[in-house]
């Protein structure tokens, strides 16, 4: 899953941000509020964590211009504020979910795997491609005899292009995916993945093919 965090305290956001790749998510890092709301209206993530106290713009503000330009992103709001009216002003304001800071890094994990399971994009189990299905809730790729046991970012690889329904993903957005946008990793390293998943698919009837210039597509082996 590809995750945007705004937030303006550096060390929770390299906290969360470092959680949640160890997790096999993409990252973007946002500490600004008006840079967020910029980023907002033009990225691919699938879900925001935003913080509602901001330099800038306030989270609020944020995340109704996000709902007024009818962006339906799971938003999970983030606050030191313990008081029950700012979790009504969120929640009223179009917020999936509210966590207090500080918090424990495996109930934020969690919050994020239940607000997964309410995305409207098809990622459910029974979404497959020959062999295998995809939980998106428990990241898991299922194959004929149960869960396969795949690194994470192989994981988000195979998840970002079984999303793509056969159609081609260059090696940047692949990268934007694996390690968020702006990462300071190279292309080749997407090689290197898509080599490695090649080899694990190949014996469940799915390959990946590189379209030279352009990126990967992954499909069923045709008999």
């Amino acid at each position: 899953m590809h995750i945007v965090i705004v937030e303006d305290n550096i060390s929770v956001a390299k906290g969360v941000a470092y959680r949640l790749r160890d997790e096999g998510h993409a990252v973007d890092l946002l500490h600004d509020g008006a840079e967020a709301d910029l980023f907002l209206r033009d990225d691919g993530a699938d879900l925001v964590i935003l913080d509602i106290k901001l330099p800038g713009l306030g989270g609020i503000e944020i995340l109704k211009a996000m709902r007024g330009r009818g962006d339906d992103r799971p938003v999970l709001m983030l606050t030191a504020q313990s008081e029950i009216s700012d979790r009504i002003t969120g929640l009223d304001s179009g917020a999936d979910d509210y966590l207090i800071k500080p918090f424990e890094m495996a109930e934020l994990s969690a919050r994020i795997r239940a607000l997964s399971r309410r995305r409207d994009r098809p990622v459910e189990a029974d979404h497959r491609i020959a062999e295998l299905s995809f939980d998106a809730a428990s990241r898991m790729i299922i194959g004929p005899y149960g869960p396969l046991t795949i690194p994470r970012r192989e994981v988000a690889l195979f998840e970002t292009l079984l999303l793509a329904k056969g159609r081609t993903v260059s090696k940047q957005y692949l990268l934007d995916n694996l390690y968020g946008t702006g990462s300071d990793v190279d292309e080749p390293v997407v090689q290197v993945y898509v080599s490695r998943l090649r080899k694990r698919l190949k014996p469940f009837g799915i390959e990946i093919r590189v379209q030279r210039g352009l990126g990967y597509l992954m499909q069923e082996i045709k008999s």
